[in-house]
């Protein structure tokens, strides 16, 4: 398993680069990665290898948040690689958590592409995927003077807010003040509107 590349960049095409590490050229595709790695001479890149029996492809990422929002998507049934690549394409890694956390399939509907079946079962499969993957650490805090996170909407809205790039104590002080039964919705405005106090 290619688990990154480091090398100098030597070719690009409008859907993969060519990253040179010792002497040898390798061709990762992913368009979202051109944008970031545009202009640079020496690139870093973590990878993903998919082996199909017609074919052997290399995906290169510019963060680790970004390959795992790709294996991610690409665990679901029916999302292939194209798809994935389609989806980090137009949104980030933190914008793809926060509309699955929220169970905004509509948003991926938007990308070219992607069907309402697709987007609606994205959304099923992973939703606990990416709630347990950004509650752990809310969790690992509740020790250190904060309240346990409820579950259900208020949850959820905490989970949204880390993605979006709060700490679990900022999320936590804000959410713990606001009613529990509002719509996960209603929890995440209220909460931004909150944090943009501070």
């Amino acid at each position: 398993m290619i688990y990154s590349l480091s090398g100098k960049l030597v070719h690009t095409e409008s859907d993969l680069a060519v990253i040179e590490c010792a002497g040898v050229g390798y061709a990762c595709s992913n368009i979202s990665t051109l944008q970031q790695i545009a202009g640079k001479s020496e690139v870093k890149l973590y990878t993903h290898l998919a082996v199909k029996e017609d074919a052997v492809e290399l995906f290169g990422f510019a963060t680790k948040e970004e390959l795992k929002s790709f294996r991610m998507l690409i665990s679901v049934s029916g999302v292939g690689p194209k798809a994935g690549l389609a989806i980090l394409s137009a949104c980030t890694p933190s914008q793809f958590a926060l509309a699955v956390a929220t169970g905004d399939s509509k948003a991926f509907t938007k990308i070219k592409g992607i069907g309402t079946k697709i987007a609606q079962r994205i959304v099923l499969e992973l939703k606990d995927k990416v709630a347990k993957e950004n509650t752990i650490s809310v969790r690992g805090n509740a020790a250190q003077g904060f309240a346990a996170v409820p579950s259900g909407a208020v949850e959820e809205a905490v989970t949204a807010l880390v993605v979006l790039g709060y700490t679990e104590g900022e999320a936590m002080s804000v959410i713990s003040k606001l009613d529990p039964n509002l719509s996960v919705e209603e929890l995440i405005k209220k909460a931004l509107i909150g944090l943009a106090k501070f």
